[in-house]
């Protein structure tokens, strides 16, 4: 089945929902973002890959205190492709400012599949961006 405009808006408003809730604390809304079993793989920022929901929220709940945890998470230039199983593949930009004012930039490669309840994230793979905060030589937690 084609992806609609419909879809695409849809995708869309999924992948910008992310940073919202995050930074708002409103993990118990992670329903609204991931399938259940969804893969969160940040091994290319030195961290692990995470498996579910569940996962994820301890993970960020752990996370939220530290300073290298962004205060805001932007996510910008979108772009969806249809995938052949009828999901879709989405490639955006992460941007995080840092509690001391700098900001670091990841690529986010998502996997989204159509649920009964609307578009979820199926799997995200988090890469750093080239260059971004490396010259700190502190390691880059943007998510």
């Amino acid at each position: 089945m084609a992806l609609t405009a419909d879809d695409i808006v849809a995708i869309h408003q999924l992948v910008a929902l992310h940073g919202h809730l995050v930074d708002a604390g409103e993990l118990q809304r992670l329903d609204e973002l991931f399938t259940s079993d969804a893969i969160y793989d940040v091994t290319a920022l030195g961290q692990s890959t995470l498996h579910g929901i569940d996962e994820f929220r301890a993970a960020s709940e752990a996370f939220a205190d530290d300073e290298r945890n962004p205060v805001a998470h932007h996510v910008t230039n979108i772009v969806v492709t249809e995938g052949v199983d009828g999901g879709a593949t989405v490639r955006s930009k992460g941007i995080g400012v840092l509690h001391d004012g700098r900001a670091g930039s990841v690529t986010y490669n998502d996997r989204v599949t159509r649920t009964p309840d609307g578009w979820r994230i199926a799997a995200r793979q988090v890469l750093p961006s080239s260059g971004s905060l490396e010259r700190t030589g502190r390691k880059r937690n943007v998510h």
